[in-house]
């Protein structure tokens, strides 16, 4: 994720509601994939048996560009700078504020990481390869630009490009992401891919994404629990 200049502001609104109960004007924008700047930052292939065949009773239907990115954010937001899963290097994180029916995985604040993940099985997986939020022409700039793939078990996967989308995040105080805790809302923008519930059993990810001179590389060994 990327973050940067003064605008509006940015990940899982469901998740933590409750805890912010104030409306805020939004900080420098913010990118998913895994950076923060003040300058204006931003933040797969799979084998037959890794996915549910098309149309399959466990294929679920997929979240809208708002929802998508306003949970993946609220998610994001909704710990402080120490125990944050995007600044989580190997993964002892993976687990942290996942609720609602859908497992986030997180790239970085710029730069690779490798991580481990215990994924439950039945549930889909979401990420983004390099996403940002704030005023819509910051999203505009940094889409400009936006690169990403994502590969799993050694097949490349669909992305999805969402451009400038009005979405609500709800953040913690101390959170790495906003410049405060509250509901905030803003434009969210990026490169993302979502995922039916992997088969059970042991997966690599590799997620790359790219705007600009920010860059993120994170590599994930899933191990997907049986049902």
């Amino acid at each position: 994720m990327h973050l940067g200049r003064s605008m509006a502001l940015l990940i899982g609104a469901s998740i933590l509601a409750s805890a912010c109960s104030t409306t805020t004007s939004a900080p420098p924008s913010t990118d998913a994939g895994g950076s923060r700047d003040t300058s204006g930052s931003p933040a797969g292939g799979v084998t037959a048996s890794a996915l549910p065949a098309a149309g399959s009773p466990s294929a679920r239907a997929k979240l809208s560009a708002a929802d998508l990115q306003g949970r993946w954010w609220t998610w994001a937001a909704s710990s402080v700078s120490d125990s944050n899963p995007v600044s989580d290097q190997d993964g002892h994180l993976c687990a942290k504020g996942q609720s609602g029916g859908i497992w986030f995985l997180a790239g970085s604040f710029g730069g690779a990481v490798n991580r481990t993940c215990t994924v439950p099985a039945g549930v889909p997986v979401a990420f983004p390869l390099v996403n940002q939020f704030g005023e819509a022409g910051d999203c505009k700039e940094f889409m400009a630009s936006a690169r990403g793939s994502a590969v799993l078990d050694g097949r490349a996967l669909e992305s999805q490009r969402y451009d400038a989308t009005a979405v609500q995040i709800s953040a913690v105080d101390g959170n790495p992401l906003t410049e405060g805790g509250g509901r905030l809302r803003t434009q969210a923008c990026g490169l993302w891919v979502q995922l039916d519930p992997p088969a059970p059993g042991s997966h690599t990810l590799s997620i790359r994404g790219s705007s600009g001179s920010f860059a993120v590389s994170a590599d994930y060994k899933l191990q997907v629990a049986a049902g």
